[in-house]
This record gives structure tokens, C-alpha cells and sequence, in this order.
């Protein structure tokens, strides 16, 4: 006789499963191409004119890191002009709510992640795409 918490346990599993499946798969993830006027997925004949594009806020984590460079226009204790190679030191830091928007770096030729919404009536571009062929 079958232990009656494996059986429960092996239902749950199965549904579980079934449940998993669905969730995602109700996400259909398309490859598209930016037009000068939209965007074109791989697997739709027409063009979509109107789309949303997602945008960010996020937290932004800098390193410390130095960068060579030139100072011009500083004055020194006696109003003299310094100028010269100089390096630049920073320190680790943070900015928090930074804007990523995707939008103003697209251009048509551009390949993009879309989701599809509204029963594929509208598409929302996730990212930009790149090939490293």
C-alpha cells in the first residue's frame, strides 16, 4: 500500500509543475527589430507603430577607480593659474534613483527583446539585444 503523504507530496509536485509551466509560458518573449517608425517582431507580418518601452530606476554602484587627465582654469593661493597632467582619484560610492531609459538609445536597425500585451495589440520593449557573433 502507497504512503499517503508520498501520494499528496507527488500530487502537489505535479501540480506545482503544471502551474510553473503555465506562469511562464503566459510570458512570450519575441525578438524584434526597430524601425524608423516602430518596431517589427520576428513573428507578426505588420509593424507595430505605437509601443512602450520599458525604463529603470535604479541604484547605482560606482568602484574607486583613478582617470588621467588635463586640470586648466584652478587658481592657486596667489591667483596663479594651475594647469598640467594631473590623475583624478575617486572614491567607491553609490547614486541612488538613477533613470535608465532605454528609449533614447534605440535606433531603427536595433535588435530588442518584446513582450507582447493585449493579446499582441501592443508590445512592450524590454531591452536592446546584441549579437556576439
Amino acid at each position: 500500500m502507497m504512503d499517503p503523504y508520498k501520494k499528496l507530496v507527488s500530487m502537489l509536485d505535479l501540480r506545482m509543475d503544471q502551474k510553473s509551466s503555465l506562469s511562464i509560458s503566459g510570458l512570450p518573449c519575441e525578438l524584434g527589430t526597430i524601425t524608423a517608425t516602430g518596431v517589427k517582431l520576428d513573428s507578426f507580418q505588420h509593424e507595430i507603430q505605437q509601443f512602450y518601452v520599458s525604463e529603470w530606476l535604479a541604484k547605482l554602484y560606482f568602484p574607486s577607480f583613478a582617470l588621467q587627465g588635463n586640470v586648466t582654469g584652478l587658481k592657486d593661493s596667489r591667483n596663479g593659474e594651475v594647469a598640467g597632467e594631473c590623475t583624478f582619484h575617486f572614491h567607491e560610492a553609490a547614486v541612488n534613483e538613477v533613470r535608465i531609459s532605454l528609449k533614447s538609445g534605440l535606433q531603427p536597425g536595433d535588435r530588442v527583446l518584446a513582450v507582447p500585451v493585449f493579446n499582441g495589440q501592443e508590445v512592450i520593449v524590454v531591452s536592446k539585444v546584441v549579437s556576439y557573433a
